[in-house]
């Protein structure tokens, strides 16, 4: 990293680093989950879902981007392997082992409510000290918030289709 690059973080970059990597491993976990649902979905209104689903994978992998871009620019080294990513990650991986399409999305609202919480975390750390990390993290946010209501959305919609169904 450039020298003045790093001389401007008014914090502890070592920290910064832990936080960042900590996002870094949720935003992996996250894109396997969406990745992997999108294959093994069953149910009604599959296709709609399991398109929802690919599109918040590819969100979640350029968030993975911008992050590990983020960390190598202050001079640190992204999480380097998969059990690091859950080792490392303050979300937890939830493997769709029940590929019922209310289960996955249940799921994937529970993974973007984290989310939110990390990258507010983030924000509230790197607020005044670090304004590169800080818009990096309020842009993800804004897609994290954003996936958050595509999901519960989708889920109202089955739930109404569900209960019109049984009438």
């Amino acid at each position: 990293m450039g020298t003045r690059g790093r001389e401007i973080v008014g914090m502890d970059v070592e920290q910064l680093l832990k936080l960042l990597n900590e996002a870094y491993a949720s935003e992996w976990l996250a894109y396997y989950q969406y990745w992997l649902g999108a294959k093994v979905i069953k149910g009604p209104m599959k296709d709609a879902v399991a398109a929802e689903l690919n599109l918040h994978a590819t969100e979640e992998l350029n968030h993975a981007v911008l992050i590990a871009n983020r960390i190598i620019q202050l001079g640190g080294t992204p999480v380097l392997t998969p059990e690091g990513w859950s080792r490392t990650s303050p979300c937890k991986y939830d493997a769709p082992a029940d590929p019922y399409v209310a289960a996955l999305l249940d799921q994937n609202i529970a993974g973007e409510q984290c989310a939110i919480t990390t990258y507010k975390g983030l924000m509230d750390a790197t607020k005044d000290k670090d304004m590169v990390t800080y818009n990096m993290a309020l842009t993800i946010l804004e897609q994290e918030v954003e996936h958050e209501e595509d999901l519960q959305s989708l889920r109202e919609d089955l739930e109404l289709m569900v209960q019109r169904g049984s009438k």
